[in-house]
């Protein structure tokens, strides 16, 4: 693992979903010291509750300063506008938040740090930082998020794969397209907290109440409720199999009007990550119900490999990433094939979390994957698959995992 480094790295909010940047900077934060910035926006705010309620926590944020949120990791939340459209706006975004980040760069000791960003939106401050190395880990197609600015998310995102010294992706299909803008492009695809979703198959952990009293099979699914999931494919599940109680777990930022008023449809809200393997246990089959789309055609669900580090029989649309994984997971190629995937894994009783599918991420884990990473960042040599050939046969052979 790499030892002795700075690292900027431009994030989501700290305080947010647990999601890829978070596992790999907790686990760098062992031997290196991190800047976590929150995150700068990749669309323009609007005039509503939501947006305006985050301005003003930002804000505070802000005014509360650099925050050591675990040891060696400090969050940061700098306080701008992204009113991408604008190049005066950029402008003056780009000269602050560079002032901003090189005062805190200077108050924790940092020298020529190795800015580590997931963030299009960062490629106006980028450079300028004193840094001695730019890694751009691109975990998403950005441009194609539907609240997404486009064209200016596709401008930042250039310029930042050409101020690159590495570029690293997690999907097959987002290397094939960032290697037009950077050589160096790497494909290291997600790992998982095994340890944590494991848990699912300890005897002693405990169902929660509220899918005990539920109907079986429990269909269920954890993540966010967006505009990417298939809430008309959800309807048509509940309506052909009433008696199947299909479990929704997350925040919702979509309209839910495709589900409405369906008895057997249990939205549960966001859960603490602390909770999930327990959810996961009570869970017969696992689904993910993606609309297949540009935005998802480029992604690799996190939320695949938990599901099989908790044992569970997984049915996914089709998506060239879980078809790269083949082996326990089904996939729906059509609303009625995604259907009969679910109906023929309970009809076979192959339900509920099983070791022998737990055991095939074992591998995976996110210890693992920054080995990797940490190997291609200190300039190691990499195999043919874009492995480094350093870190040994364990982990290079290929496994058609996400």
């Amino acid at each position: 693992m790499l030892q002795g480094k700075e690292i900027i790295c431009f994030a989501n909010d700290w305080d947010g979903e647990p999601l890829s940047k978070k596992h790999i900077m907790k686990r760098l934060a062992l031997r290196n010291r991190i800047l976590w910035v929150n995150s700068i926006g990749n669309r323009s705010p609007k005039i509503n509750r939501k947006d305006l309620g985050r301005i003003f926590r930002k804000a505070n944020q802000f005014f509360q300063g650099v925050k050591e949120v675990e040891k060696n990791l400090y969050v940061f939340s700098p306080v701008m506008i992204p009113f991408y459209h604008s190049m005066v706006f950029r402008k003056s975004n780009q000269q602050l938040l560079a002032w901003m980040i090189r005062r805190q760069l200077k108050r924790l000791g940092f020298s020529k740090p190795i800015t580590w960003t997931f963030a299009p939106s960062s490629a106006d401050v980028v450079g300028r930082l004193g840094e001695s190395k730019i890694i751009y880990h691109c975990v998403d197609e950005f441009s194609a998020f539907s609240d997404a600015p486009q064209a200016a998310i596709q401008e930042m995102e250039e310029t930042l794969l050409k101020k690159a010294d590495l570029v690293i992706v997690s999907a097959s299909t987002l290397q094939e397209n960032k290697r037009r803008w950077n050589p160096n492009t790497h494909l290291v695809r997600h790992g998982v907290d095994y340890d944590h979703f494991r848990k699912a198959l300890d005897p002693a952990m405990s169902i929660p109440s509220e899918l005990t009293g539920l109907p079986r099979p429990i269909i269920g699914f954890h993540g966010l409720i967006a505009d990417w999931i298939d809430l008309v494919l959800i309807r048509k599940m509940a309506l052909q199999y009433p008696n199947w109680s299909i479990v929704l777990l997350g925040s919702v930022t979509t309209d839910l009007a495709p589900i409405s008023g369906l008895k057997n449809i249990h939205l549960l809200g966001k859960r603490p990550y602390e909770t999930l393997p327990s959810y996961c246990k009570g869970f017969d089959v696992a689904i993910l119900p993606f609309v297949v789309n540009r935005l998802t055609l480029y992604a690799n669900p996190l939320k695949l490999r938990e599901y099989l580090a908790a044992g569970l029989p997984v049915v996914s649309s089709d998506l060239p990433e879980v078809r790269s994984l083949g082996g326990d997971i089904r996939i729906g190629r059509s609303h009625a094939g995604f259907i009969g995937q679910v109906a023929d894994l309970l009809n076979k009783g192959e339900t509920g979390p099983a070791l022998a599918r737990s055991k095939n991420m074992e591998r995976e884990s996110w210890d693992d994957k920054v080995e990797i990473l940490s190997s291609l960042v200190e300039g190691e040599a990499v195999s043919s698959d874009g492995h480094p050939s350093s870190v040994g046969d364990r982990l290079i052979q290929p496994q058609g995992l996400l």
